[in-house]
């Protein structure tokens, strides 16, 4: 047995012949579509086989098994999986822009279902899908055999919609990867049909037309930037959002977020699974429940708040966290004369209008050569009406057709195809009627030759056609765009969603908070019994109160001396009955903590200084921007000694007094310079010194000589002076008198810089809230009892007090009315 020759190949060589050769299979053959019809080799099979099975619109469907077993047999020699999945997505509304085949079954959903299986789907072609096979039997592309060289495909279809553009394509080659998004039709065409008047328009004129991708989900696109980087270089990132309304349901007055679109190609089941896994997570907060009440009307997203919530901030977060907002990544593959190429959006509509050219010029030859051939017979058919009598004696006298086709031929000078056309015409065309229209339609061929050829010899013509076929194209299929473009540029801030506006911020004894319009509370004259505020239980008291912008940070000072970083509109807005929500499910608070002081600032960037001081009379100073980059569970602010706790924090520039009060009535005033600046974790030093019994009660921090301070009382007394009565001392000093302490008044419960600009608003343990003018308290001289604030019912003390700009608003119109001692009660 004779050995076969054995050729040594370095493995290297064939590897790389091999995967080269594997390689471009896959670019070319499979993962890649055409920039002329934008297809794939499988969707371009799959239309065609439609075709030859005569299921164009109109026509009944046909089992999709039955397409896929031709596309299979014939053109496509791969999986019928693959065949399958691509017609699917030819028919799925939320896949393509314009839709090709039309089915009946189930062909999936945005939900991710799969579709269900060939043996039982229907198709047919739709209208739109027979505008890429027009002209396909005149010519005008080229065909290739097929896999076994048995029958022939066409290589690219006419494609009279420009396919690529406006349905994208997505596919993973060998090394590369094309994604490029759908666009709106009518865009397309107006785009096209302006590049075609003026070929030197630039990409930013033709952007002015094609604005940006629209895709078959709608959705709002956000930010152009990416849009402009893939058409000007055909790479690009497009950032896409759901779209989401805010409802109101009637029957709980709960705030409901409501999703009716999603960002393209966002499968809906993984979303909610998503948003369910991150509030598990309590990564996403404010959610109640979610909802999906879609059905065949379009698609209906609910995600129900809790009551605490504020929808904007929840939104954002579903936006940050979440598929509700993505991002398309555009590549703008495609395959140029079997050569794959990124193209911007100018090259890619030139390739297309290309592409028309050569259809049109195909078609047009076409169609002048079928031209010619018509009147070369007609010539024939009109010299044997002239010579009629002659023509019928030279048949009757042939002995057969042959005989009688060649003595046509020699008598005539007529040819084969007009001598057989002799022969082979009806009696009734030599009626004098049927002469007529035979010289008629010579007539209007010779003058559609001359059409043709001046089409031919014409580019601007051919580009009328073109452009005459598109806007036909843009009637018929065109519709109006789906996705909404939202110019602004850079990352979303949640401050572009929520209103500035001032905010009464009240923290209760037990840790609750909320906020509430500084306009909820009306103004009162002195004495009056104010109005309830918050809800308060029986052991539970308001003990915090201050006003804040909504995009302000607050700096909260706990009792232990740590330090915690929040934004106002994180605090959630609740009516005036509320108590509000527990700060330990805002902020992660120790054990034991409560805040005793905040800080209100719109940013650290500004030079500053924080002072602190304790109950037992230390006080420390901090720079500002050590506070700039808090944890979740808090900072040092103040290293705190047993048995004391932080009084209050006070936002300085290094150049204030300062001002301690004791609660036996006593207040020392020294500059500020004479606290040295201390890190985070310092003790501090002494600002006042405290008798046996003694306790610091209040801080003031000013740089104004013509304010006043108020002093108040736990009894509901008070009194204002000028801060120039008390004198200048050192720190440490035991200070001055500021008001005469007895069992009337009470103990001193507080002390405020105030001037006749603003309102008092005075709170109890019982949760009433009185405001009245600053002005209406007249001054006093610094060691005296000072005048009754509020008439107090038995067992209530003043727990906190609060400055706020004065209020000119006296109409109580949102508010119940009074009875007759002027109390208001808001929980009835």
């Amino acid at each position: 047995m004779q050995r076969e020759r054995i050729l040594p190949i370095s493995i290297e060589e064939e590897m790389r012949g091999s995967y080269l050769d594997y390689s471009m299979s896959v670019i070319v053959s499979r993962a890649l579509p055409d920039v002329r019809d934008g297809l794939k080799p499988v969707h371009r099979r799959v239309l065609y086989g439609m075709h030859e099975l005569g299921l164009q619109a109109g026509k009944p469907h046909k089992k999709s098994a039955r397409i896929v077993g031709e596309v299979l047999g014939k053109f496509h020699p791969h999986g019928d999986t693959a065949v399958y999945d691509s017609l699917v997505r030819l028919v799925q509304d939320f896949s393509m822009r314009y839709p090709l085949i039309d089915g009946q079954g189930n062909f999936g959903s945005v939900d991710g279902d799969s579709p269900a299986a060939m043996r039982y789907t229907e198709v047919r072609m739709k209208a739109i899908a027979g505008e890429m096979l027009k002209d396909l039997d005149k010519g005008t592309v080229d065909f290739a055999l097929n896999f076994d060289d048995s029958l022939e495909e066409p290589t690219v279809l006419p494609s009279a919609i420009p396919n690529l553009l406006a349905n994208g394509s997505s596919g993973i080659a060998v090394g590369m990867a094309t994604n490029i998004p759908p666009q709106n039709l009518r865009e397309i065409v107006d785009g096209m049909i302006a590049l075609i008047a003026n070929p030197e328009l630039e990409i930013a004129d033709l952007m002015k037309f094609v604005i940006a991708p629209d895709f078959p989900t709608g959705g709002i696109i956000y930010g152009y930037e990416g849009v402009r980087n893939a058409y000007m270089t055909g790479r690009g990132k497009v950032v896409i959002r759901a779209r989401a309304l805010v409802e109101v349901t009637q029957k709980n007055g709960r705030e409901s977020i409501i999703v009716t679109e999603l960002p393209y190609q966002v499968n809906k089941v993984r979303l909610i699974e998503k948003i369910v896994e991150l509030v598990h997570d309590k990564k996403l907060e404010g959610i109640a429940d979610i909802r999906d009440e879609s059905d065949r009307d379009g698609m209906r997203l609910v995600i129900e708040l809790k009551r605490d919530a504020v929808a904007k901030v929840v939104l954002n977060n579903l936006y940050k966290h979440t598929p509700m907002q993505d991002t398309f990544g555009v590549i703008m593959l495609a395959l140029v004369d079997g050569v794959p190429r990124v193209l911007n959006l100018k090259e890619m509509m030139i390739y297309y209008i290309k592409h028309r050219n050569e259809i049109v010029l195909r078609r047009t030859r076409y169609d002048l050569d079928t031209a010619e051939k018509r009147a070369h017979i007609l010539e024939g058919l009109k010299i044997c009406l002239d010579n009629l009598d002659e023509v019928i004696t030279t048949i009757r006298q042939s002995p057969d057709a042959n005989t009688a086709q060649e003595k046509l031929m020699e008598r005539f000078g007529l040819s084969e195809l007009q001598s057989k056309a002799i022969l082979e015409m009806r009696l009734q065309r030599l009626t004098g009627m049927e002469r007529k229209k035979i010289d008629m339609e010579y007539t209007e061929t010779l003058a559609l030759i001359e059409e043709l050829k001046f089409i031919l010899s014409s580019p601007e013509k051919q580009m009328e056609i073109i452009r005459e076929e598109l806007l036909k194209v843009r009637e018929v299929y065109g519709d109006a765009r789906r996705t909404e473009i939202v110019p602004q540029e850079g990352d979303f801030s949640i401050e572009d969603m929520i209103a500035q506006e001032d905010v009464v911020i009240t923290i209760t004894h037990d840790g609750f908070i909320k906020r509430f319009p500084v306009s909820g509370y009306r103004r009162q004259a002195r004495g009056g019994k104010g109005v309830t505020g918050a809800q308060a239980k029986h052991d539970d008291f308001i003990e915090h109160m201050f006003i804040a912008s909504t995009h302000n940070y607050i700096l909260f000072f706990t009792n232990r001396g740590r330090c915690y970083w929040l934004k106002v509109y994180e605090i959630p807005e609740a009516g005036r009955a509320a108590r509000g929500r527990a700060l330990a499910n805002i902020m992660e608070l120790q054990p034991g903590e409560k805040i005793r002081a905040y800080i209100n600032i719109r940013n650290f960037d500004e030079p500053g200084f924080i002072v602190m001081a304790t109950t037992n009379g230390i006080v420390k100073k901090t720079p500002l921007d050590d506070f700039s980059h808090p944890r979740r569970n808090g900072i040092a602010a103040i290293t705190i000694e047993e048995h004391d706790e932080l009084l209050d924090a006070r936002l300085t520039d290094g150049e204030h007094q300062i001002i301690l009060a004791k609660s036996s009535g006593f207040v020392v005033r020294f500059a500020e310079a004479e606290i040295r600046s201390m890190g985070r974790t310092a003790m501090g030093v002494k600002g006042i010194t405290l008798d046996e019994g003694e306790k610091c009660i209040s801080m003031v921090t000013t740089k104004r000589f013509d304010t006043a301070l108020l002093a108040v009382t736990d009894n509901g007394f008070g009194k204002r002076s000028r801060v120039e009565d008390y004198r200048l001392t050192r720190r440490g000093a035991r200070g001055v008198i500021t008001l005469k302490a007895h069992e009337k008044i009470g103990a001193l419960v507080g002390l405020l810089d105030v001037n006749d600009d603003d309102d008092l608003i005075i709170i109890t343990t019982h949760g009433i809230v009185n405001r009245q003018h600053v002005s209406d308290i007249r001054l006093t001289g610094r060691n005296t009892s000072g005048v009754r604030l509020i008439r107090l019912m038995a067992g209530d003390v003043i727990s906190a007090l609060a400055r706020v700009p004065k209020s000119d608003d006296e109409g109580d119109s949102d508010f119940p009315i009074e009875d007759a001692d002027g109390q208001i009660d808001l929980f009835v």
